[in-house]
């Protein structure tokens, strides 16, 4: 049985798209027969044992603290956690090192690699110095973007094989010098065995939150500046003018939220938009039962293009209806008119005019939600994408380490 240890920035118990990803992997391969644990570095922030077991999975945690300017504690954090990866090696003997991004990771898992004589995967589910500036923490150009940037090419180059999470990061690590050939793709996926059918409306809640019948347009996730929200509060006076009953039901929080509850606020729609704040992971699904169409209306920007997101797929696993802004990481996902909606970003008219046809044309979203849930199945589910990996693994195993196989074998 090949034994498999994933390099991680953070896990679960944390609740994150990054951690539920992580649990979706780890879980399928488990399934397929790889024995599989975990490993975090020193951003892993939740209270625990160095070694823990969640939902079957096991996790260890790299301990210390990393000080110094920024690049130097940069590495001094790499270098701590590719000591605690051999140290783990020395009694769980791993075949494969398979690190997740962001590229320290991969640092520390490329020096462990190189010292314990064993190949390593590396996969990218965005470039963080991109996601910095879309979450408002970073800035483009900056010293940290670049060497982010920097650290990023330097494991993609030393790394044995790699995957992106879709075309459009592969296509930049392509364009950037690296060969194609060495980097695979690993689309996000969803574990259908966590979803069956769509929950029964939940009256009592819309009760309580004021939700009439609808259409009710919803978006649950994180309230970040590149995820469009102020988009969409500017479309709801027009979409009233022609779907009197719309409402807006927003759920969830972040950087943004208060800026978002004052733009809702002073908007002539005031009265048909919700707010409910974060709520707990259990109960996520009790709000999914009140929407009709999950609604994505990203800005456009490197992130947003190079990067296809988690939360439309599970959108459609649940059969929900989806209406996106037109940037690369949705187009990658949804096929207009097809399985979703997609209409023009950075436009709350276009936003307006997209949910007002659909709101028209509701004897045809039945069928778009079987198309929709049929396309993840075929295309998104890990108990069938999981075995990109294995492929992958098994090369490597066979050429030894340095290999530098085709991450599409």
């Amino acid at each position: 049985m090949t034994r498999v240890l994933h390099v991680l920035d953070h896990s679960l118990p944390l609740h994150s798209g990054y951690t539920f990803r992580t649990r979706a992997i780890l879980k399928a391969q488990q399934a397929a027969g790889v024995e599989v644990r975990g490993i975090t570095g020193l951003r892993h922030s939740a209270e625990g044992p160095d070694q823990e077991t969640i939902d079957g999975l096991t996790f260890y945690r790299t301990r210390g603290e990393a000080s110094g300017p920024p690049g130097v504690r940069e590495f001094r954090e790499i270098g701590r956690l590719a000591d605690t990866i051999v140290d783990l090696a020395q009694d769980w003997r791993p075949d494969v090192l398979h690190a997740h991004s962001p590229a320290l990771d991969g640092l520390a898992a490329v020096r462990a690699g190189q010292r314990l004589g064993i190949p390593v995967v590396y996969e990218i589910r965005a470039f963080w110095e991109d996601a910095a500036v879309g979450n408002g923490t970073g800035r483009e150009g900056s010293f940290k973007y670049r060497l982010t940037r920097a650290l990023e090419n330097r494991v993609v180059a030393q790394a044995d094989a790699v995957f992106t999470i879709c075309e459009g990061l592969r296509d930049d690590l392509v364009a950037r010098g690296h060969p194609g050939g060495k980097i695979g793709i690993s689309p996000n996926g969803v574990d259908l065995s966590l979803f069956g059918e769509p929950p029964a409306r939940d009256d009592a809640l819309a009760e309580e939150l004021g939700i009439a019948t609808g259409p009710v347009i919803g978006f649950i996730g994180s309230f970040y500046d590149y995820e469009g929200l102020d988009d969409l509060i500017a479309a709801m006076p027009l979409l009233l003018e022609r779907e009197p009953g719309a409402q807006l039901l927003l759920v969830g929080g972040g950087p943004k939220d208060e800026a978002l509850k004052a733009q809702a606020a002073a908007s002539s729609a005031a009265q048909a938009i919700h707010f409910t704040g974060r709520v707990p992971h259990a109960e996520v699904e009790r709000y999914y039962s009140l929407i009709d169409v999950l609604a994505y209306p990203r800005k456009r920007s490197r992130l947003t293009d190079l990067v296809t997101p988690l939360k439309p797929l599970e959108a459609m696993a649940q059969r929900r209806l989806v209406a996106a802004s037109d940037v690369g990481g949705h187009r990658e996902l949804i096929e207009d008119g097809i399985t979703g909606t997609l209409f023009a970003a950075d436009d709350p008219a276009a936003i307006a005019d997209a949910l007002a046809s659909l709101s028209r044309h509701k004897d045809q979203w039945q069928a778009m939600r079987e198309r929709a849930a049929h396309h993840v199945a075929e295309h998104h589910d890990w108990a069938r994408n999981v075995h990109r990996y294995q492929s992958v693994y098994h090369h490597l195993l066979a050429s030894g380490p340095n290999g530098q196989l085709s991450a599409a074998a």
